[in-house]
């Protein structure tokens, strides 16, 4: 029987026929620079909210700059904010998963071991922050699309290496498999 391969007393790779555990790798959501102008937005109502507050002309309230401010972080500050935080991707060692919804969740999964193309696109702000959109593509489903991917080149590297681990494992274990049934 063979041994699995140890790195500092810890097993890299399960022993043939063994099916290997699901490891986190990344857990990440897109680029925060969505929320630039929500920002701005929250600075500047802030700021105009404190200046007019009892200093408003005759016809107006404080209780109407007051609620015009709430309603306005409301819908440019938090919403935003909440759209972006709902959306995430986890890479662990057998899939992709992208989540995204407020209040019903939708689910996409693409599984490692079966292949799948990935496409990085990145525009000239992109490329400044540094994230890209990464596309992946079975050739089946649907393509995956994950935009503003912040360390878009390592997120590359890291799946088409998971690809490439996963069907390492499938290939050995398809081996393994025909060699117990020879004999």
């Amino acid at each position: 029987m063979t041994q699995p391969v140890t790195l500092g007393g810890r097993p890299t790779m399960p022993p043939p026929g063994v099916p290997s555990e699901e490891l986190l790798i990344a857990r990440f959501r897109g680029h925060a620079r969505r929320l630039f102008w929500s920002a701005l937005v929250l600075i500047a109502v802030f700021g105009a909210t404190a200046y007019f507050y009892d200093n408003l002309p005759a016809p107006f309230e404080d209780w109407m700059l007051l609620s015009a401010a709430g309603g306005l972080v409301l819908l440019l500050v938090v919403v935003p904010y909440t759209v972006w935080y709902s959306r995430s991707v986890t890479v662990t060692t057998r899939r992709v998963i992208v989540r995204h919804g407020v209040g019903a969740q939708s689910r996409r999964e693409m599984s490692h071991a079966r292949g799948y193309t990935i496409g990085v696109r990145r525009g000239v702000l992109q490329r400044m922050w540094g994230t890209g959109t990464i596309s992946l593509s079975n050739g089946v489903d649907a393509p995956l699309r994950l935009a503003n991917v912040p360390n878009v080149t390592l997120v590359h590297e890291t799946l088409a290496d998971q690809i490439e681990v996963s069907q390492i494992l499938a290939h050995r274990d398809a081996q393994s498999g025909s060699d117990t049934a020879s004999f």
